[in-house]
């Protein structure tokens, strides 16, 4: 884990501790719970899936009582067979009782996504298609569920506007067409800068191949336009799916011919998997 990555991880799990704790703290273990009873709480996964976020439980934990152990029993990307103990804390019981449910939090919403994305690559596999994920994310998680998709296998499009160039439906409207957006992309960001555009039909596509993009973003096309898309646009400039992508038609997309698959469901669609903390005095 980098250190830039641990600053955010570091600020999510903070701010998920206020939010259930604030400064009174978790006043039913301090009124039912004795101060210094001692135990062992099992993190266990109840469903199949792929495990991600265990580091982030391990802050929620350690950041509320540094005396705490959290000891993960796999690794994130794994995926052991359900029922399974992924982890295990030991120490204060009123301390892994505060911890529990947002280090819960984490691990289910994390482990959601990468098992979602697993799905979306193992149906796309077959074809030599990357998945990618979008923009579509939590807001102040999208670090953390970007690093879930890579997880579950997937790739990360751009992490935001700053650091990709997308030309979309708008951004042509709001100049006056594709090549005139790609000409002003290129002349400000220069010949090196890779240049995506959307585009929702073949005829825009030419357009966009035209002005010299770098590839070409296919938005909610049928399965035989984007056949016919790929067959049009091989060897002058890489596709891109996005729109509609579900498991059902995912690898019909894939075998296609396309080079990525953009899906926005891995983020903000993925059901949180099944991950429980059990006590163990």
């Amino acid at each position: 884990m980098d250190e830039e990555f641990r600053r955010i991880c570091l600020e999510a799990v903070r701010r998920a501790l206020d939010e259930d704790l604030r400064s009174e703290g978790d006043i039913t273990s301090r009124a039912v719970i004795p101060p210094e009873m001692r135990g062992k709480g099992v993190v266990v996964l109840r469903e199949e899936g792929v495990v991600a976020g265990l580091p982030l439980a391990s802050m929620a934990f350690r950041l509320l009582d540094p005396r705490l152990r959290f000891q993960p029993l796999v690794g994130d990307g794994d995926r052991p067979a359900a029922p399974a103990e992924i982890a295990v804390v030991e120490g204060k019981v009123s301390s892994i009782l505060e911890g529990e449910r947002t280090a819960l939090n984490f691990l289910q919403r994390l482990s959601g996504v990468a098992t979602l994305t697993s799905r979306f690559v193992a149906a796309a596999a077959p074809h030599g298609v990357e998945i990618l994920d979008t923009r579509k994310t939590t807001p102040g998680l999208r670090a953390l569920e970007k690093y879930a998709v890579r997880a579950g296998g997937g790739k990360n499009h751009r992490f935001g506007l700053y650091d990709g160039v997308l030309i979309k439906d708008n951004h042509v409207a709001a100049v006056g067409g594709t090549a005139e957006a790609v000409r002003r992309a290129r002349e400000v960001l220069g010949p090196e800068a890779n240049i995506e555009v959307e585009v929702k039909d073949l005829e825009e596509l030419e357009e966009a191949i035209q002005a010299g993009a770098d590839v070409v973003m296919l938005d909610n096309m049928g399965v035989e336009e984007v056949r016919e898309a790929v067959r049009l646009a091989r060897g002058r400039v890489k596709l891109e799916v996005s729109g509609g992508i579900n498991l059902e038609n995912v690898a019909s997309y894939a075998s296609t011919g396309v080079d990525f698959i953009s899906v926005g469901a891995l983020t903000h669609s993925a059901p949180a998997l099944d991950i429980a903390l059990e006590l163990c005095l």
